[in-house]
């Protein structure tokens, strides 16, 4: 596909992703800026991001650290970009994340907490973090189990470096999006209750019940950018 046919056929996707979401919000009687469509870029060329930009999209999730140092490099001229990290971090390559400026939305582990925070504090930057949740206790998936949320909750908002934003979860999957909402509802029960104002959950099949439920941000990468090669 052409640069040109490619900006077309994103700008097209990105208007009718803008649209699924402005009438999840008109449903839930929320206003459409309450919501950030979040492009999920990974493996994604830096033409592609470019295209969406032009298109108006702002916001850009990574899920490799390398693959957003080199993009943020790429990309460095467009002004107002933001890169956030969604993928699981290492300890040892936060300091690439930290150097970029990029948020973290999956922080797991007082110990990442701190790393984040010494590497910040000696940056003189302060990150924007949210806590990645297992919300439905799933073995195999990263997060950290919601009973300990309120603790770490509390020791990351002590951290100088670090800007405590709110809460991140990927449910349990389901073939129907409907049966996502009680995991919805429970995360967005335990941000309401830490006084936490961004909640990161949705994704492109099922953002319209994620809004219904309180999204203030949600993750779509297909759907934006079509299949990944």
């Amino acid at each position: 596909m052409s640069a040109g046919g490619l900006g077309e056929a994103i700008a097209e996707r990105l208007a009718a992703v803008d649209a699924r979401v402005r009438q999840a919000c008109e449903r839930a009687g929320r206003a459409r800026e309450e919501v950030r469509i979040l492009a999920v870029s990974k493996r994604h060329p830096p033409g592609a991001i470019r295209a969406a930009y032009a298109a108006g999209q702002r916001d850009f999730g990574e899920n490799y650290v390398q693959e957003l140092d080199e993009k943020a490099a790429a990309l460095a001229d467009l002004d107002g970009l933001r890169l956030r990290f969604i993928g699981h971090l290492q300890r040892n390559k936060a300091r690439v994340l930290v150097r970029r400026g990029c948020s973290v939305d999956t922080v797991d582990s007082e110990r990442l907490a701190l790393e984040l925070d010494r590497l910040a504090t000696r940056e003189g930057r302060r990150v924007e973090v949210l806590l990645q949740v297992n919300i439905d206790r799933e073995a195999q998936k990263a997060g950290i189990d919601p009973d300990q949320v309120p603790g770490l909750c509390a020791r990351v908002a002590q951290l100088p470096g670090l800007e405590l934003r709110g809460l991140m979860a990927i449910p349990a999957p389901a073939e129907e999006p409907e049966a996502m909402r009680p995991a919805f509802r429970r995360l967005a029960q335990l941000g309401q209750q830490l006084g936490l104002p961004e909640l990161s959950m949705g994704m492109s099949d099922d953002l319209e019940v994620a809004v219904e439920e309180g999204a203030t941000m949600v993750r779509v990468g297909t759907a934006i950018f079509g299949p990944r090669s």
